[in-house]
């Protein structure tokens, strides 16, 4: 392994930062702004990474990478897309009541693969909207339509009409069968997706469908600590991208004087406990070689090292300790815990590197791989695509960690406030002066 050094850790993670971002200019159609969800060719366009492409945006005129004038162009670019596309029950529509499908074609934008009109993916990619609004605060003409677009799409959206007359909000809705059956309860990332709803002008949903939410929640222990448990690991990392969680409570959390901060970290000490106890007895696994999140895996297949044969389940969101797991490992997660335990993610970094070196793509790892599974490299079986969500979030997650970038900014949004304060958080940075906050840029 190599050596440790403070500015190897920081070329390294620059490097990997920046082959993420990359991800983006080579995936995107400029004559829409639309983000391709992974990298094989003729995908369709994930919603979810055109917001998480917005935000890194932002990201990257800071960081030197995009110019601001060329970051304002593509992002207008999506919002007068998303702005201007048709709305309605007919099969060429991009959404309905504000809300869009999930995956829409690269070219025309349209409907694909009879996706979902998807509340949460809805959310991330106005959560990367409302970024953008935030970021670009400038007195010009490009900057005040950016600030003008991401409202207009976000106060048509109809999240009441979303809980289909029940507590909480449903998981989606299709033009020919109507509401999916499943709702956003169990503790997920849809704590986002809430305080957005709760902050809406137009079509909010009541702050009872939070308190719904948070009582449906699972605790375990870990030791003797009570955590919410979910067990893949983008559900706690992907409201935290945009969220500062540090030192702010609502309810659920105030009654046990917990955060979901404080949640983040022992969730990862908890993957990488079950990693050092491997009871799947999985090839690789060790308390630096870890991550079960939900990813692409392995086809049906008997050629398995060590005498395995376990049940391998394709696309899956594995999780930890309760499963399901078949030895897929997710290499970005290690990363993507930087801002929640720096020495973990580093450790885990430099394992993964040194034990499976040609892990990397373009400097972007894929979104999964199983070295139980036998082939003639150590890495097993590997995703052949890099997926778009997985690298917009190690853009913005890496920067939270370098910078408090993104944190800072969306500390700024009303939204985010006015919908946490309708949620019942206090304490922390909603405690501060709101004008003292919007001095930041």
């Amino acid at each position: 392994m190599l050596q440790r050094t403070e500015e190897s850790d920081v070329a390294l993670i620059d490097r990997l930062q920046r082959g993420a971002f990359n991800y983006f200019p080579k995936h995107y159609n400029p004559e829409n702004g639309l983000v391709a969800d992974t990298s094989v060719a003729g995908v369709p366009c994930s919603i979810a990474a055109v917001g998480f492409a917005l935000s890194s945006y932002t990201v990257a005129v800071e960081r030197g990478w995009m110019e601001r004038a060329d970051a304002i162009e593509r992002t207008l670019k999506t919002l007068c897309f998303f702005a201007n596309g048709h709305q309605g029950r007919e099969r060429h529509a991009i959404g309905y009541r504000g809300f869009f499908y999930h995956f829409l074609h690269m070219d025309t934008g349209h409907r694909a693969w009879n996706s979902e009109l998807s509340t949460i993916d809805t959310t991330l990619l106005v959560t990367g909207m409302l970024t953008a609004a935030a970021y670009f605060d400038r007195n010009t003409e490009a900057e005040i339509e950016i600030r003008r677009l991401a409202s207009l799409v976000y106060e048509r959206i109809d999240w009441h009409w979303a809980l289909n007359k029940g507590e909480t909000v449903c998981m989606g809705w299709k033009p020919g069968s109507g509401f999916l059956r499943w709702r956003w309860q169990g503790y997920d990332e849809a704590v986002l997706l809430y305080t957005l709803a709760l902050a809406s002008p137009t079509h909010p949903i009541p702050a009872a469908s939070y308190d719904a939410f948070t009582a449906s929640y699972s605790w375990m222990l870990f030791g003797e600590q009570p955590y919410v448990y979910a067990g893949p690991l983008f559900i706690h990392f992907f409201s935290h991208a945009w969220i500062d969680f540090r030192g702010i409570q609502d309810k659920a959390m105030a009654d046990r004087n917990w955060d979901y901060f404080r949640n983040t970290q022992v969730s990862i000490a908890v993957q990488r406990d079950y990693a050092e106890r491997n009871p799947g007895h999985f090839v690789g696994y060790n308390k630096d070689i870890w991550g079960l999140s939900a990813s692409d895996g392995p086809p049906p297949t008997r050629n398995m090292r060590g005498g395995r044969h376990p049940r391998v389940l394709g696309y899956a969101a594995r999780g930890a300790p309760l499963g399901p797991d078949d030895g897929t490992i997710a290499p970005w997660a290690a990363l993507a815990s930087l801002p929640y335990d720096r020495q973990a993610s580093l450790d885990g970094l430099r394992a993964l590197m040194s034990t499976y070196p040609n892990l990397l793509h373009e400097d972007r790892f894929p979104d999964g791989f199983n070295p139980t599974v036998k082939t003639k490299r150590p890495e097993g079986w590997v995703d052949d695509r890099c997926v778009g969500i997985d690298q917009g979030l190690l853009v913005m997650t890496i920067e939270n960690d370098r910078s408090d970038f993104i944190w800072g900014l969306m500390r700024c949004s009303p939204v985010i406030r006015r919908g946490l304060e309708r949620a019942g958080f206090t304490g922390g940075w909603l405690s501060e002066d709101e004008s003292a906050e919007r001095k930041i840029a």
